[in-house]
């Protein structure tokens, strides 16, 4: 096999983005999509299929406050904590206030089970007005998904107001920098089993483990 080749292509990815904007149209939103494209066109160049998949939390904002005062989960929340767990890569994106993330953002992270996210291949992005708050996605997002143990890719991108400017940044800025973290989870995604399909191989040495009946079978015979 040719090393630049993926070390497994069998069956399509599910990329789940997951945008945390409260406007509508959101800039957060427009980040989160582009991330996205990005990443489902770079595993599409090494032969993996990719389906994107978005949530909006605004949709659900009175259904995480319910969930973090009872600890429960249900209905079209419940839904989306499942796909956002079982998908294959996130991409996560928020606004920034006051230098951090939004409430909004953290709320929906704090009713995930603690281990949910072990290995998840993560991209983060953030917007804000200016680009001084760029670096609370290192200070601020990494430190969070490090703690939660997810594969957080090298590259995060942060678009400041300005970077949507000139037809959504100049050449070499944002574009660019979209490109970069979009192809860097591909490599992450491309290189593992999808995740429906681990999670079959894991059940697998059981198998051949015979049935309640087989077993009451050979004692009546």
């Amino acid at each position: 096999m040719n090393q630049s080749e993926p070390t497994s292509t069998a069956g399509p990815r599910r990329v789940l983005l997951v945008s945390a904007g409260l406007s509508q149209p959101s800039s957060t939103r427009l980040l989160g999509d582009r991330l996205a494209e990005a990443a489902a066109a770079a595993l599409a160049e090494q032969g993996v299929n990719a389906t994107v998949q978005a949530v909006e939390l605004r949709d659900h904002a009175h259904a995480i406050m319910d969930a973090m005062l009872t600890g429960f989960a249900s209905g079209d929340l419940a839904q989306v904590i499942e796909d956002v767990t079982g998908a294959d890569a996130l991409v996560l994106v928020t606004p920034l206030f006051t230098t951090t993330y939004s409430g909004l953002f953290k709320s929906f992270v704090d009713i995930l089970d603690k281990d949910s996210l072990v290995g998840m291949p993560v991209l983060l992005g953030a917007t804000g007005g200016t680009p001084r708050h760029s670096l609370a996605l290192e200070y601020g997002l990494r430190p969070l998904f490090s703690y939660l143990r997810a594969d957080a890719v090298t590259t995060s991108v942060f678009a400041a107001t300005d970077d949507w400017a000139e037809a959504g940044g100049s050449a070499g800025t944002l574009p660019e920098r979209v490109r970069r973290a979009g192809r860097e989870l591909a490599r992450t995604v491309a290189d593992r089993a999808p995740r429906a399909q681990a999670s079959q191989d894991a059940d697998a040495p059981f198998s051949g483990t015979p049935s309640f009946e087989d077993l009451l079978g050979g004692l009546a015979g």
